[in-house]
């Protein structure tokens, strides 16, 4: 492997980690900011992102704002094809309040596609497969089985 596809593994991993982070800060603005250039689950636009977040993610204030939440980002397998790469990894999110005991949550897989401009790399499009599904009452503000 070049010193350059390592290079990029390592950054799209970064990608990867960070939304984990700004997520679990409660930083949904941040979290508009590194999906804005591509789709999130059929959502586009920087500010468009942030707001979905927003309107459907409880934060707890007196917990600094944040969702209470920690998501685990793992398993990443990142492919590399010069300036354009994939992913496809698994999350568990866990969340503890004082409502809700510390436990997984939501359990699934991310499929993301990544690109690379002067910039650096980029999410191009984010889709998220959801496939466990504990109790959300303190996490989200909608009812996800009217999703399916």
């Amino acid at each position: 492997m070049s010193l350059d596809a390592l290079a990029a593994r390592f950054a799209v991993t970064d990608l990867l980690y960070r939304y984990a982070e700004l997520i679990d800060a409660g930083d949904f603005d941040g979290v508009g900011e590194l999906l804005g250039r591509g789709n999130f689950m059929g959502v586009s636009g920087a500010s468009s992102i942030a707001k979905l977040f927003a309107t459907t993610t409880r934060r707890f204030p007196d917990h600094g704002n944040t969702p209470r939440t920690r998501h685990l980002v793992q398993n990443p397998i990142v492919d590399v094809d010069g300036d354009v790469a994939t992913s496809r990894s698994t999350f568990c999110v866990v969340q503890g309040t004082e409502t809700v005991p510390l436990q997984p949550i939501v359990v699934g897989r991310y499929a993301d596609t990544f690109a690379r401009d002067e910039s650096g790399w980029y999410f191009t499009e984010r889709k998220v497969d959801v496939e466990l599904v504990g109790d959300v009452s303190a996490h989200l503000m909608i009812d996800p089985r009217q999703y399916g």
